[in-house]
Protein backbone atom coordinates (compact mmCIF):
# COMPACT_ATOMS: atom_id res chain seq x y z
CA UNK A 1 0.00 0.00 0.00
CA UNK A 2 0.76 3.69 -0.43
CA UNK A 3 1.12 6.00 2.58
CA UNK A 4 1.51 9.36 2.23
CA UNK A 5 2.40 11.97 5.15
CA UNK A 6 1.92 15.47 5.35
CA UNK A 7 4.23 17.73 6.71
CA UNK A 8 4.16 21.08 7.27
CA UNK A 9 6.68 24.10 8.55
CA UNK A 10 7.00 23.42 12.72
CA UNK A 11 6.31 19.96 12.89
CA UNK A 12 7.22 17.67 15.87
CA UNK A 13 9.81 15.44 14.32
CA UNK A 14 8.32 12.88 16.48
CA UNK A 15 5.15 13.06 15.25
CA UNK A 16 6.51 12.65 11.79
CA UNK A 17 8.79 9.85 12.43
CA UNK A 18 5.74 8.03 13.89
CA UNK A 19 4.25 6.86 10.93
CA UNK A 20 7.78 6.07 9.56
CA UNK A 21 8.95 4.18 12.24
CA UNK A 22 5.97 2.11 11.94
CA UNK A 23 5.01 1.96 8.04
CA UNK A 24 8.49 2.22 7.00
CA UNK A 25 11.93 -0.08 6.62
CA UNK A 26 13.65 -1.32 7.96
CA UNK A 27 10.70 -2.87 9.99
CA UNK A 28 8.06 -3.68 7.97
CA UNK A 29 8.38 -6.84 5.36
CA UNK A 30 4.82 -6.22 3.88
CA UNK A 31 6.41 -3.70 1.08
CA UNK A 32 4.44 -0.98 1.51
CA UNK A 33 5.57 2.70 0.23
CA UNK A 34 5.77 5.85 2.69
CA UNK A 35 6.26 9.44 1.22
CA UNK A 36 6.71 12.39 2.99
CA UNK A 37 4.42 15.27 1.10
CA UNK A 38 4.96 18.79 1.88
CA UNK A 39 3.29 22.19 0.40
CA UNK A 40 7.21 23.69 0.37
CA UNK A 41 9.48 21.11 -0.47
CA UNK A 42 11.83 22.09 2.51
CA UNK A 43 10.27 22.82 5.67
CA UNK A 44 11.17 23.25 9.25
CA UNK A 45 10.36 21.18 12.34
CA UNK A 46 11.08 21.77 15.83
CA UNK A 47 14.28 21.74 17.22
CA UNK A 48 15.43 24.24 14.89
CA UNK A 49 15.75 21.98 12.06
CA UNK A 50 15.37 22.03 8.37
CA UNK A 51 13.92 19.08 6.51
CA UNK A 52 13.60 18.18 2.71
CA UNK A 53 11.71 16.07 1.28
CA UNK A 54 11.75 15.08 -2.72
CA UNK A 55 7.23 14.52 -2.40
CA UNK A 56 5.36 17.94 -3.32
CA UNK A 57 1.46 17.65 -2.09
CA UNK A 58 0.89 16.07 -5.40
CA UNK A 59 2.59 13.21 -4.75
CA UNK A 60 -0.06 12.51 -2.28
CA UNK A 61 -2.82 12.54 -4.05
CA UNK A 62 -3.32 8.55 -5.44
CA UNK A 63 -2.10 6.86 -1.44
CA UNK A 64 -4.26 4.59 -0.36
CA UNK A 65 -3.81 6.04 3.46
CA UNK A 66 -2.95 9.71 4.21
CA UNK A 67 -2.03 10.86 7.64
CA UNK A 68 -1.49 14.32 9.41
CA UNK A 69 0.70 14.28 12.08
CA UNK A 70 -0.02 16.64 14.49
CA UNK A 71 -0.45 19.90 14.38
CA UNK A 72 1.30 22.96 15.67
CA UNK A 73 -0.94 24.72 18.04
CA UNK A 74 -5.14 24.00 18.36
CA UNK A 75 -5.23 27.68 18.54
CA UNK A 76 -4.14 28.00 14.88
CA UNK A 77 -6.20 27.11 11.77
CA UNK A 78 -5.07 24.06 9.65
CA UNK A 79 -4.12 26.06 6.63
CA UNK A 80 -6.74 25.15 3.39
CA UNK A 81 -3.88 23.27 1.16
CA UNK A 82 -4.13 20.45 4.25
CA UNK A 83 -7.73 20.72 4.44
CA UNK A 84 -7.84 20.43 0.99
CA UNK A 85 -6.05 17.68 0.41
CA UNK A 86 -7.46 15.74 3.32
CA UNK A 87 -11.15 16.42 1.68
CA UNK A 88 -9.88 15.21 -1.55
CA UNK A 89 -8.36 11.90 -0.16
CA UNK A 90 -11.69 11.12 1.64
CA UNK A 91 -13.59 11.69 -1.47
CA UNK A 92 -11.52 9.11 -3.55
CA UNK A 93 -11.89 6.25 -0.88
CA UNK A 94 -8.29 6.55 0.86
CA UNK A 95 -7.84 6.21 4.41
CA UNK A 96 -7.31 9.41 6.26
CA UNK A 97 -5.67 9.58 9.96
CA UNK A 98 -5.28 12.40 12.26
CA UNK A 99 -2.66 11.87 14.58
CA UNK A 100 -2.82 13.88 18.00
CA UNK A 101 -4.17 17.35 16.90
CA UNK A 102 -4.06 16.48 13.60
CA UNK A 103 -7.69 15.81 14.48
CA UNK A 104 -8.48 19.10 14.21
CA UNK A 105 -7.21 18.87 10.79
CA UNK A 106 -9.67 16.11 9.79
CA UNK A 107 -12.92 17.86 11.64
CA UNK A 108 -12.25 21.19 9.95
CA UNK A 109 -12.38 19.06 6.62
CA UNK A 110 -15.63 17.63 7.82
CA UNK A 111 -14.32 13.98 7.56
CA UNK A 112 -15.58 13.85 11.51
CA UNK A 113 -19.04 14.53 11.37
CA UNK A 114 -21.26 12.50 13.25
CA UNK A 115 -18.48 10.27 14.18
CA UNK A 116 -16.07 9.25 16.99
CA UNK A 117 -13.09 11.17 17.65
CA UNK A 118 -10.37 12.02 19.71
CA UNK A 119 -7.63 13.66 20.09
CA UNK A 120 -5.13 15.13 22.72
CA UNK A 121 -6.57 15.24 26.25
CA UNK A 122 -5.53 18.51 26.88
CA UNK A 123 -7.44 20.07 24.30
CA UNK A 124 -10.09 17.69 23.63
CA UNK A 125 -12.29 19.91 25.42
CA UNK A 126 -11.40 22.55 23.09
CA UNK A 127 -12.08 20.11 20.29
CA UNK A 128 -15.64 19.59 21.33
CA UNK A 129 -16.73 22.96 21.16
CA UNK A 130 -15.24 24.43 17.76
CA UNK A 131 -16.20 21.30 16.58
CA UNK A 132 -19.82 20.03 18.07
CA UNK A 133 -20.90 17.83 15.12
CA UNK A 134 -17.96 15.26 16.41
CA UNK A 135 -18.73 12.36 18.73
CA UNK A 136 -15.20 13.10 21.04
CA UNK A 137 -14.23 10.58 23.25
CA UNK A 138 -11.82 12.47 25.30
CA UNK A 139 -10.33 9.13 26.82
CA UNK A 140 -9.58 7.07 24.12
CA UNK A 141 -6.04 6.11 22.69
CA UNK A 142 -7.32 6.07 19.27
CA UNK A 143 -10.33 5.59 17.72
CA UNK A 144 -10.93 3.17 14.80
CA UNK A 145 -14.17 4.50 12.32
CA UNK A 146 -13.52 2.98 9.35
CA UNK A 147 -12.51 5.59 7.21
CA UNK A 148 -11.14 8.05 9.22
CA UNK A 149 -8.71 7.32 12.36
CA UNK A 150 -7.81 9.53 14.77
CA UNK A 151 -5.39 8.99 17.80
CA UNK A 152 -5.15 11.08 21.30
CA UNK A 153 -1.56 12.57 21.81
CA UNK A 154 2.04 11.98 21.23
CA UNK A 155 2.77 8.52 21.65
CA UNK A 156 -0.27 7.09 21.40
CA UNK A 157 0.10 7.52 17.64
CA UNK A 158 2.24 4.48 17.61
CA UNK A 159 -0.63 2.57 18.84
CA UNK A 160 -3.02 4.03 16.75
CA UNK A 161 -0.31 3.43 13.67
CA UNK A 162 0.20 -0.55 14.75
CA UNK A 163 -3.60 -0.90 15.01
CA UNK A 164 -3.76 0.55 11.01
CA UNK A 165 -1.19 -1.89 10.46
CA UNK A 166 -2.85 -5.27 12.18
CA UNK A 167 -5.51 -4.02 9.70
CA UNK A 168 -3.94 -3.77 6.55
CA UNK A 169 -1.06 -6.17 6.90
CA UNK A 170 -2.56 -9.05 9.87
CA UNK A 171 -1.47 -8.70 13.70
CA UNK A 172 1.49 -11.18 13.28
CA UNK A 173 2.93 -8.34 11.26
CA UNK A 174 2.37 -5.79 13.52
CA UNK A 175 3.08 -7.52 16.67
CA UNK A 176 6.68 -8.17 15.03
CA UNK A 177 7.05 -4.47 14.53
CA UNK A 178 5.90 -3.57 17.91
CA UNK A 179 7.89 -6.08 19.65
CA UNK A 180 11.11 -4.04 17.52
CA UNK A 181 9.88 -0.82 18.42
CA UNK A 182 9.96 -2.12 22.04
CA UNK A 183 6.34 -0.78 22.75
CA UNK A 184 3.42 -3.20 23.88
CA UNK A 185 1.81 -4.85 21.14
CA UNK A 186 -1.75 -3.53 20.36
CA UNK A 187 -2.89 -1.58 23.14
CA UNK A 188 -6.55 -1.31 22.84
CA UNK A 189 -7.72 2.01 21.25
CA UNK A 190 -10.25 2.31 24.37
CA UNK A 191 -7.45 2.26 27.07
CA UNK A 192 -7.63 5.35 28.83
CA UNK A 193 -4.93 8.47 28.03
CA UNK A 194 -4.00 8.87 31.70
CA UNK A 195 -2.82 6.01 33.48
CA UNK A 196 -0.54 5.49 36.50
CA UNK A 197 2.28 3.38 35.08
CA UNK A 198 5.39 1.67 37.09
CA UNK A 199 8.71 3.10 36.43
CA UNK A 200 10.24 1.86 33.05
CA UNK A 201 12.50 -0.95 34.11
CA UNK A 202 11.51 -1.72 37.48
CA UNK A 203 11.56 -4.92 38.71
CA UNK A 204 8.13 -5.74 38.40
CA UNK A 205 7.53 -4.87 34.88
CA UNK A 206 10.22 -7.05 33.85
CA UNK A 207 8.92 -9.83 35.90
CA UNK A 208 5.89 -9.46 33.94
CA UNK A 209 7.50 -9.02 30.29
CA UNK A 210 9.15 -12.42 31.37
CA UNK A 211 5.79 -14.12 31.36
CA UNK A 212 4.39 -12.39 28.83
CA UNK A 213 7.02 -13.32 26.58
CA UNK A 214 6.96 -16.93 27.68
CA UNK A 215 3.66 -16.82 26.88
CA UNK A 216 4.20 -15.20 23.28
CA UNK A 217 6.51 -18.17 22.82
CA UNK A 218 4.38 -20.71 23.95
CA UNK A 219 0.56 -19.77 22.50
CA UNK A 220 -1.17 -23.20 22.78
CA UNK A 221 -0.47 -22.63 26.81
CA UNK A 222 -3.29 -22.36 29.14
CA UNK A 223 -2.11 -19.24 31.63
CA UNK A 224 -3.87 -19.42 35.08
CA UNK A 225 -3.73 -16.60 36.65
CA UNK A 226 -3.48 -17.55 40.04
CA UNK A 227 0.23 -18.81 38.65
CA UNK A 228 1.08 -16.12 37.02
CA UNK A 229 0.54 -14.41 40.40
CA UNK A 230 2.83 -17.30 42.28
CA UNK A 231 5.59 -17.02 39.61
CA UNK A 232 5.56 -13.14 39.46
CA UNK A 233 5.72 -13.20 43.17
CA UNK A 234 2.60 -10.91 43.24
CA UNK A 235 -0.63 -11.17 44.35
CA UNK A 236 -3.52 -11.79 41.59
CA UNK A 237 -4.74 -8.00 41.36
CA UNK A 238 -1.39 -7.22 41.08
CA UNK A 239 -0.30 -9.35 38.14
CA UNK A 240 -3.88 -8.62 36.42
CA UNK A 241 -3.57 -4.81 36.90
CA UNK A 242 0.17 -5.16 35.44
CA UNK A 243 -0.99 -7.16 32.54
CA UNK A 244 -3.58 -4.57 31.51
CA UNK A 245 -0.74 -1.96 31.64
CA UNK A 246 1.83 -3.51 29.47
CA UNK A 247 -1.47 -4.79 27.11
CA UNK A 248 -3.77 -2.71 27.46
CA UNK A 249 -6.55 -5.10 28.45
CA UNK A 250 -7.26 -8.82 30.07
CA UNK A 251 -4.90 -11.64 29.84
CA UNK A 252 -7.82 -13.43 27.62
CA UNK A 253 -7.96 -10.88 25.11
CA UNK A 254 -3.85 -10.72 24.89
CA UNK A 255 -3.78 -14.31 24.42
CA UNK A 256 -6.38 -14.28 21.70
CA UNK A 257 -4.07 -11.95 19.86
CA UNK A 258 -1.09 -14.04 19.96
CA UNK A 259 -2.59 -16.98 19.12
CA UNK A 260 -4.12 -15.48 16.06
CA UNK A 261 -0.66 -14.05 15.64
CA UNK A 262 0.79 -17.01 15.62
CA UNK A 263 -1.77 -18.34 13.22
CA UNK A 264 -1.07 -16.10 10.45
CA UNK A 265 2.78 -16.77 11.01
CA UNK A 266 1.72 -20.51 10.21
CA UNK A 267 -0.01 -19.74 7.28
CA UNK A 268 2.26 -17.34 5.68
CA UNK A 269 4.80 -19.61 6.00
CA UNK A 270 3.27 -22.11 4.18
CA UNK A 271 1.55 -24.69 6.68
CA UNK A 272 -1.47 -26.43 5.70
CA UNK A 273 -4.31 -27.82 7.20
CA UNK A 274 -6.24 -25.57 9.65
CA UNK A 275 -6.74 -28.28 12.58
CA UNK A 276 -2.87 -28.53 12.98
CA UNK A 277 -2.60 -24.46 12.38
CA UNK A 278 -5.32 -24.29 15.30
CA UNK A 279 -3.75 -27.03 17.83
CA UNK A 280 0.14 -25.17 17.30
CA UNK A 281 -1.72 -21.80 17.71
CA UNK A 282 -3.63 -22.81 20.70
CA UNK A 283 -6.96 -22.77 19.73
CA UNK A 284 -9.51 -25.69 20.11
CA UNK A 285 -9.91 -26.80 16.71
CA UNK A 286 -10.17 -25.25 12.95
CA UNK A 287 -13.85 -23.98 14.18
CA UNK A 288 -12.47 -21.57 16.50
CA UNK A 289 -9.38 -20.36 14.11
CA UNK A 290 -12.16 -19.47 11.74
CA UNK A 291 -14.57 -17.19 14.50
CA UNK A 292 -11.36 -15.62 16.01
CA UNK A 293 -9.89 -14.74 12.34
CA UNK A 294 -13.69 -13.17 11.01
CA UNK A 295 -13.96 -11.25 14.54
CA UNK A 296 -10.73 -9.56 14.50
CA UNK A 297 -10.24 -9.76 10.63
CA UNK A 298 -13.75 -10.09 8.78
CA UNK A 299 -12.37 -12.80 6.64
CA UNK A 300 -11.49 -16.34 7.19
CA UNK A 301 -8.13 -17.63 7.30
CA UNK A 302 -8.23 -18.72 3.41
CA UNK A 303 -9.28 -15.41 2.34
CA UNK A 304 -6.73 -13.76 4.60
CA UNK A 305 -4.09 -15.64 3.35
CA UNK A 306 -5.46 -14.90 -0.68
CA UNK A 307 -5.11 -11.37 0.21
CA UNK A 308 -1.37 -11.72 1.38
CA UNK A 309 0.03 -13.45 -1.63
CA UNK A 310 -2.01 -10.57 -3.39
CA UNK A 311 -0.09 -7.19 -1.86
Amino acid sequence: MHFAVLAYDGISPFMLSTPLAVFGEPFVASGHRIDVCAYDRRFSANGGLSIETTHSFESCRDADVLILPGWRNADEPVPGEIVSELRFAQSRGAIVVGLCLGAFGLAEAGLLDGRRATTHWARAETFAIRYPEVKVDAGALFVDEGPVLTSAGVASGLDCCLHLLARVSGVAEANRVARHLVVAPQRSGSQPQLIERPALGSSSDQRINVILESLRAHPASKPNLDELAKQAGMSRRSVTRHIRERTGGSLGGWMRQVRLARAQELLASGARGLEEVATISGFPDAPALRIAFRASLGMTPRQWLARQRLD
